[in-house]
C-alpha cells in the first residue's frame, strides 16, 4: 500500500469510464453489465493471492458507485474527477459555482474590478462613509426627530432615572369585587339618541 500510486484529477471525465471498459456514452444497463462481469474476474474471493486484483476491484467498485447515482454522473461528465472532489467539499449544489467562479472570464472580471476601483474594499468604503454616514446620507422628514445613538451607561443611568421618579401603588383600591365595572360609577345606558 505504500507504493500507492497517486491519481490527479482530471477534468476530461473518462477514467472511470475506461476501468469498466466502456465509452463515455454508455447507458445504464451497460455500465451494470460491464460491472458485473468485471466484479466477478476481480472479486478477492476469486484471487486470494492477488493484491493488485484487490486494487482493481476497489476501483471497478468505486466507477459503479459514480457512474450509477446519476447526479455524480452528471458532475463527472461535465467536470471528471475535480468535478467530484469539489462536490464532496463544497456540496453537489454548489459545483457549477465553484467553476464559474473559477473561470477566466470570472477572475478577469474581479481583477480589472481592482484595478478600475484601486483597490476592492475601496468601493465599500467609499459608499458606506458618504451614504451611510457622510454628507449623502439621507435626511429625516421635517418635523421627524433624527435618530441618534445612545450609549449603554447613559441608557442605564436614564432607566435608573425614571424608576425612582415613579412612585409605586401602596394601596389597594377599596371597593374592588369581581363584579367591579370598568365604566366607573356612572349608569349604564342602552338608549340612542335619535
Amino acid at each position: 500500500m505504500a507504493e500507492q500510486r497517486q491519481r490527479t484529477l482530471s477534468t476530461s471525465g473518462e477514467a472511470l469510464y475506461e476501468i469498466l471498459a466502456l465509452e463515455k456514452g454508455a447507458t445504464h444497463d451497460e455500465i451494470k453489465k460491464s460491472y458485473r462481469k468485471l466484479a466477478l474476474k476481480y472479486h478477492p474471493d476469486k484471487n486470494p493471492d492477488n493484491p493488485e486484483a484487490a486494487e482493481k476491484f476497489k476501483e471497478i467498485n468505486n466507477a459503479h458507485a459514480t457512474l450509477t447515482d446519476l447526479s455524480k454522473r452528471n458532475i463527472y461528465d461535465k467536470y471528471g474527477s475535480l468535478g467530484l472532489y469539489v462536490a464532496e467539499q463544497f456540496g453537489e449544489e454548489n459545483v457549477n459555482t465553484y467553476f464559474m467562479l473559477s473561470s477566466w472570464w470570472a477572475k478577469g472580471l474581479f481583477a480589472v474590478c481592482g484595478l478600475l476601483t484601486g483597490c476592492y474594499l475601496c468601493c465599500c468604503l467609499c459608499c458606506c462613509f458618504n451614504c451611510c454616514c457622510g454628507k449623502c446620507k439621507p435626511k429625516a422628514p421635517e418635523g421627524e426627530e433624527q435618530e441618534f445613538c445612545v450609549s449603554p451607561e447613559d441608557l442605564e443611568e436614564q432607566i435608573k432615572n425614571d424608576m425612582e421618579r415613579e412612585t409605586p401603588i401602596m394601596l389597594q383600591p377599596t371597593n374592588a369585587t369581581e363584579k367591579t365595572q370598568l365604566i366607573g360609577d356612572s349608569r349604564r345606558s342602552y338608549r340612542t339618541d335619535s
